[in-house]
């Protein structure tokens, strides 16, 4: 027979390793929030982070800043990249600069092909964005998203 203490703290740990579980995947598959800031800021953000394989990627550039940012391409600096850092996409634009305005937005959509026509496999992959300021500095963001079976 289990001790009546022993069948306590087992009950105890069990629901808090529980909790403690359903706490930490709601943590890490949260899209990012929007929050406007004074002076230059960039936000991307996915439709949502978990996608199956072949489902389209649906992403926001915004200008979340209250400066102008200019972009080298018509693509506003997207790209899609493996964690390693590896490029794996980037979409045909014109090579023209192009500027995203304070509170303005851009919406693209990735159908999960790379850049030489291939599919992605499942797998972590890392959104990044980057702007060129008026000070010369460039303003990089990514933010990661899951693409399952």
């Amino acid at each position: 027979m289990i001790p009546k203490g022993a069948a306590i703290f087992f009950i105890v740990g069990l629901v808090a390793a529980g909790m403690l579980g359903i706490y930490l995947s709601q943590v890490t598959n949260q899209i990012p929030t929007l929050v406007y800031t004074e002076g230059p800021s960039l936000t991307i953000i996915p439709e949502k982070i978990n996608y199956h394989l072949g489902e389209p990627v649906r992403i926001k550039i915004i200008n979340s800043g209250t400066v102008p940012l200019t972009f080298s391409d018509a693509s506003y600096g997207l790209k899609i990249a493996q964690l390693d850092g590896t490029i794996i996409y980037t979409p045909i634009s014109a090579q023209v600069v192009s500027k995203l305005g304070p509170n303005e937005e851009k919406n693209f959509v990735w159908d999960q092909i790379k850049t030489d026509g291939s599919k992605t496999y499942q797998g972590r992959y890392k959104i990044i964005s980057s702007a060129s300021l008026d000070s010369g500095e460039i303003l990089k963001k990514s933010v990661t998203i899951n693409i399952f079976k």
